[in-house]
């Protein structure tokens, strides 16, 4: 695989990252919210549905990774589950935040289904799109690109959803928050549309599975997934990285609202937008740092980032809670980490394909990097059931002043675990991952031989 991208491609395959992140942002952040604060649903049924629907959807991720790795088009195996998925999901989307006159019970069954439905129609996307990193070039630099300028735009959606949701929320809705919500995901659906389309007119696997190759069976599946120890190495980095990320960011809209009394969304816009920024610089800068410093410092970069970012956060929050200034420096230090974990992930997995061929003799893209979409679903459903729970536990209700005792608890929620898990990552990846250094330059050298 000589062919080098060019530029236009590396960008379109980025822009498909900005649609559909664009739709995970504001599932992500604004769901437990849409549905407490402005529908009523109660907190512990959310936690409890965010928990099952995700486990459940998350168990189909693998299977959907062998029914891309068994497809074979004119168009690629990529690009068709590409397109289906991104059609099948902005639909489900548009639903999910319809401005619906159900209520109680009715209410709660049709969001049930509904939020269903957006996990597993994401899954037909999502595995697919992740999964053409390593089929599109095998080059380690080229790859190092590949792999954050999708983060990059990612980064882009998380920032215009995250901290421009609630203005964007107030001129759609003027006023009525529900329909705003209704209407801003009606665009990021047609956005999604968009961008998707950009991805596969643009970019096509240099890779080629050809024809006639044997087709994956579930019991391959496992045998990959299980026997494989970098994928379960990078599998546990992964969850715990996501878990933590994940707790943070859907608590956040919470805690500035509630513990800083920035009930405007002054502070959560200031700390969301400057995360963007900061992601977005560290994924524009990956390909350099990591040439410079390597990649197992950048893992320990990213872990100590974190742990200094959320450590500053809890104390300004007792010091100087409203503090705009502080908010904004202390989400551009864990930001920094975090932008360094994602894209760091995906060239991780990225080479386990590799590692995968070598030891195996089969790359299976999609299944190996099923387990990506896998641990972050698995992390979503968690860290919404530790949320809705963990407001009930902390005696949360909803558009009141909170007791001493919530306001710690948000705290310990949104900080404290987020930085243990932080660490766990780390040592997960310092004790197990082996694709680094000599390693990986024979590694490299033994494939090329073969090809």
């Amino acid at each position: 695989m000589n062919k080098r991208l060019t530029w236009t491609s590396k960008i379109c395959f980025g822009i498909g990252a900005f649609g559909k992140d664009a739709v995970y942002a504001i599932v992500s952040t604004f769901l437990l919210y849409f549905l407490t604060d402005i529908k009523g649903v109660a907190p512990a049924f959310v936690g409890t549905l965010f928990l099952v629907a995700r486990i459940f959807d998350a168990v189909n991720d693998p299977i959907m990774g062998v029914i891309v790795d068994n497809t074979r088009s004119k168009f690629g195996k990529f690009r068709p589950w590409i397109m289906l998925g991104t059609v099948l999901n902005s639909i489900v989307l548009v639903f999910l935040y319809w401005n619906t006159s159900l209520s109680g019970t009715a209410y709660a069954a049709y969001i049930a289904v509904l939020y269903i439905l957006w996990g597993m129609t994401y899954t037909i996307e999502d595995i697919p799109y992740w999964s053409m990193v390593p089929a599109l070039t095998d080059d380690p630099k080229e790859r190092d690109q590949v792999s954050s300028i999708p983060r990059f735009f990612a980064s882009l959606a998380w920032l215009i959803v995250g901290s421009g949701g609630f203005a964007i929320i107030g001129f759609l809705g003027k006023g009525n928050e529900s329909a705003g919500f209704s209407k801003l995901a009606m665009i990021i659906a047609v956005v999604f549309i968009i961008a998707s389309t950009l991805t596969c007119l643009k970019c096509r696997e240099a890779h080629e599975t050809p024809k006639n190759a044997e087709k994956t069976s579930i019991k391959q599946m496992l045998k990959i997934l299980f026997t494989n120890d970098q994928v379960l190495v990078v599998l546990g980095v992964a969850a715990f990285f996501n878990l933590g990320y994940q707790l943070e960011n859907s608590f956040a809209t919470f805690y500035f609202k509630y513990v800083t009394n920035s009930a405007d969304g002054t502070l959560f816009s200031v700390y969301t937008g400057v995360a963007g920024i900061a992601q977005m610089a560290t994924l524009a800068l990956f390909p350099y740092v990591s040439s410079k410093i390597g990649r197992p410092v950048a893992y320990l970069t990213a872990a100590v980032s974190q742990l200094i970012g959320f450590a500053a956060l809890l104390v300004c929050g007792y010091v100087c809670p409203s503090n705009i200034i502080m908010v904004g420096v202390c989400s551009a230090i864990i930001n920094i980490g975090i932008g360094l974990m994602l894209v760091l992930v995906t060239v991780s997995l990225a080479d386990v394909v590799d590692y995968g061929e070598y030891k195996f003799g089969t790359r299976n893209e999609s299944v190996i990097f099923s387990t990506q979409t896998f641990v972050v679903k698995l992390a979503g459903a968690v860290s919404g059931f530790i949320s809705g729970i963990g407001l009930e536990i902390i005696g949360f209700v909803e558009n009141t002043a909170q007791s001493q005792q919530t306001i710690t608890g948000m705290r310990v929620l949104m900080f404290v675990i987020p930085a243990i898990f932080a660490v766990i990552t780390y040592i997960i990846y310092k004790k197990g991952y082996k694709i680094k250094g000599e390693f990986y330059e024979n590694m490299k050298a033994e494939l090329e031989k073969r090809n």
